[in-house]
């Protein structure tokens, strides 16, 4: 062993046993959050998502330029993995190499070779669109920036010191290359840059040592910079939420008597997946680029919210994890000291933050737990909401309408309620807006005789139906949600209700997803999927020769990213001859939010723009006559939007079901 063996062995098990001292603190960290979250199921179907996501870059990729950059970076340090490998293993045995895996070793070298090149251009490009294009997204505090900057260069050290290892190397053996090596890139430089192959063993014992403690060093620093989800991004990956229907809000045992809390106002409060979603945040900007609030100038930004989790977890975790319960640490909390009120309620819960996330953060988790706090644990919240909770409590809707006038709609249609006949087809759920809004009352009125028209058999509740809750949960009043949630399933199976069709998203998502955590399993369709089938079927026809018409269509959150409804809306418009439909520049998964949802519908903007009006206006820009919605609360804000820039006289405000009736026979 030489001496050169001995320092190695050294260096390498003081930077391994700081760094797994680093690593064991950060999940001592994760264990003080104390909210369960079992999440250790199915690992053929997780493993199968680290994958696609992870390995396979498909949600970066969304954001072609960047999503490529970060490929190749990705990619590249995967597979140096061998070259890193090969080099420790030298640290211990001096002559060691991977020449005897024959042709696998032709792969180690090539990809050595033209990986570095392209990650050391992949970096240079990162570091120009971050400090001299300046692209919004990227820019952060400085802090951020230095730390940026300290791993983008070690990630192009490592590269540049691997090629002057191996450059050293094939002019110390006289630039010959052994049998299955392949280095073209360093082969084609070693001959330039040495004439002396004396000369190139000293370089190369230089490389050797720069390559491996740049790498040491960098593995080190990861715990401590906002990169940690070079380590994090991963597990982060495999642990996210397998629910195909995403962002089912989490399911709260209200009569848990060992629960202290309900909802999240520290650290404490959250779960080790929450935690996690801190450290893996790259801070890469994807998810407050997306978001609708922050757009508009308002003061939410969806990265802040995932930072402010770790940087509080790095204050106040060490304390809790040592078992200490006073210092300075607890005179704050999450919620108010790093996180203020007013980002909280500036959500719309719209989901394009979780959507856009490239590591599987789960913003919107986090920032329905705070609400939680605040509403059910502080009693803090918006004014104004006091009377929506009233009115929802009361009238069993938001709005302060008189129950009994719930079925009024439907006076000379001459539909009948579950409770005169419950032999039925299908429940028609018509939902608060559609019950009481002037507007939708007239959507409602529509659909049903688009129903009527197919000879479907539907019922409706009347008088018994109740709010779906989803307005009061994502609101925070989780306790108010599930009192109309279990008084709505008392109901429904009763009647032994199996199928359900409703024109609302929040009522499609909430019945058909999140009463399942309450035992009301019901196939639940949006009007707009119903409307698909009875055209498709034949029972519903379309007119010849209608007029020509220009069409947008507004994606619904609820409906779109929530729950992946995005072809039948389009193919029951593109079945209209003469309807030309023409898409806004965000649409589908990338689509704008309207602004209502989260509770906002009921919320007052008082800061940044107006989110319906930045949506309003990428619709006129389409220079469609019409703008077509499926869902009550976008209807009511695209209205608003279309007022505000007085276009009423030019375009039309129509839910699909109308347009469908118009050009029906």
């Amino acid at each position: 062993m030489t001496d050169k063996n001995i320092i190695f062995i050294m260096v390498f098990f003081l930077a391994s046993a700081f760094f797994i001292y680093s690593c064991i603190n950060l999940l001592r960290y994760m264990r003080v959050a104390k909210k369960k979250d079992p999440r250790f199921d199915h690992p053929g179907k997780r493993l199968s998502r680290v994958w696609k996501i992870a390995f396979m870059q498909t949600k970066l990729l969304r954001d072609p330029k960047a999503g490529i950059l970060h490929f190749f970076i990705f990619w590249g340090f995967i597979l140096f993995i061998f070259a890193v490998l090969e080099s420790i293993i030298q640290g211990f045995w001096s002559p060691f190499t991977f020449k005897f895996a024959g042709p696998f070793y032709s792969a180690i070298t090539l990809i050595e070779d033209i990986f570095s090149l392209l990650v050391i251009a992949s970096v240079l490009y990162a570091l120009y669109r971050r400090f001299l294009i300046h692209v919004p997204r990227l820019e952060v505090d400085k802090h951020g920036k230095i730390d940026a900057s300290i791993i983008l260069i070690l990630i192009m050290l490592v590269c540049i010191f691997m090629l002057g290892q191996n450059v050293s190397l094939i002019a110390k053996h006289n630039f010959r290359l052994s049998p299955y090596e392949i280095r073209p890139v360093t082969a084609f430089l070693s001959p330039l840059i040495f004439s002396n192959p004396d000369t190139a063993a000293v370089s190369y014992e230089i490389f050797w040592w720069a390559h491996i403690l740049v790498i040491l060093g960098f593995l080190n620093f990861l715990p401590y910079s906002k990169h940690l989800h070079v380590l994090s991004s991963i597990p982060n990956t495999y642990f996210a939420n397998l629910d195909p229907i995403r962002n089912t809000i989490k399911y709260v045992n209200l009569d848990d008597e060992g629960v202290e809390t309900f909802g999240a106002a520290d650290i404490e409060h959250l779960s080790w997946k929450q935690i996690l979603d801190g450290y893996s945040c790259t801070e890469c900007g994807r998810c407050t680029d997306a978001c609708p609030a922050a757009t508009v100038g308002k003061s939410l930004s969806p990265r802040k919210i995932i930072v402010d989790i770790r940087r509080r977890t790095k204050d106040k975790a060490p304390i809790l994890a040592s078992g200490k319960k006073e210092g300075t640490a607890f005179e704050k909390t999450l919620v108010h000291d790093y996180i203020s009120d007013t980002e909280l309620w500036q959500c719309t819960t719209c989901m394009a933050c979780v959507q856009e996330c490239p590591v599987m953060i789960e913003h919107l988790d986090s920032i329905v737990d705070m609400r939680r706090d605040l509403v059910l644990t502080e009693s803090q919240f918006p004014p104004n909401l006091n009377a929506v909770f009233k009115s929802i409590e009361t009238n069993f809707t938001p709005w302060a309408f008189n129950p009994s006038d719930r079925a009024a709609w439907a006076d000379g249609m001459n539909i009948k309620t579950m409770a005169e006949d419950p032999n039925c087809d299908v429940l028609f759920w018509v939902g608060c807006a559609g019950s009481f809004d002037a507007r939708y009352k007239k959507v409602t009125q529509t659909f049903a005789k688009l129903l009527q028209k197919a000879n479907i058999s539907f019922r409706i509740l009347g008088n018994e139906e109740k709010c779906n809750g989803d307005t009061a949960r994502r609101l925070g009043n989780e306790y108010l949600a599930q009192m109309m949630i279990q008084e709505n399933i008392q109901t429904l199976n009763k009647y032994n209700v199996k199928e359900i069709v409703t024109a609302c998203p929040h009522c499609f998502h909430s019945l058909g997803n999140e009463y399942k955590q309450f035992g009301g399993n019901y196939e639940v369709k949006h009007h707009t999927q119903f409307i698909e089938e009875l055209l498709n079927s034949g029972k519903i026809k379309l007119k010849d020769n209608p007029v020509s018409s220009k069409v947008t269509y507004h994606d619904s959150c609820y409906l779109g990213r929530y729950n992946s409804v995005f072809d039948s809306p389009r193919n029951s418009l593109s079945s209209v001859k003469g309807l030309e439909l023409i898409e806004m520049k965000r649409n589908k998964s990338k689509g704008f939010c309207c602004g209502a949802g989260g509770g906002r519908m009921f919320l007052e903007d008082e800061e940044g723009g107006r989110i319906n009006e930045e949506r309003t206006k990428e619709a006129l820009a389409t220079n469609a006559g019409t703008i077509s919605t499926a869902c009550p609360f976008c209807m009511t804000m695209i209205t608003d939007g279309v007022k505000h820039f007085e276009k009423t006289d030019q375009v039309s405000i129509k839910d699909i079901s109308e347009i469908i009736l118009e050009n029906s026979i």
